[in-house]
């Protein structure tokens, strides 16, 4: 009932050498169109919309893209926690260079 034969060890093997080289031809061509689509957006991000700096217009309004800034930080010398650099309000310890 289960005797192997030589036949079909061969297709046994045309078939797993058919399935591996069909899942890196996927493979390829999904690379392939991810390359695409970022030489066809300048080099962004392939990001869902709805990402923090991701591509589309999701979350903008009227398709704005969101932009994400960039703030300065400085550590405080009373407390040793970090501040923003312009607009830190005092830690409310005594000798606080930011009351």
């Amino acid at each position: 009932m289960f005797g192997f034969s030589i036949q079909k060890l061969l297709v046994l093997v045309a078939i797993l050498a058919a399935v591996w080289y069909g899942f890196k031809l996927i493979g390829r061509l999904d690379q392939a169109r991810k390359a695409e689509t970022r030489v066809r957006d300048g080099g962004k991000s392939s990001r869902p919309a709805w990402w923090p700096g991701g591509g589309g217009s999701g979350g903008g309004a009227a398709g704005e893209k969101a932009q994400v800034e960039v703030e300065d930080m400085v550590q405080c010398p009373t407390c040793q926690a970090y501040v923003p650099a312009r607009g830190a309000k005092a830690c409310d310890r005594p000798g606080c260079p930011y009351g």
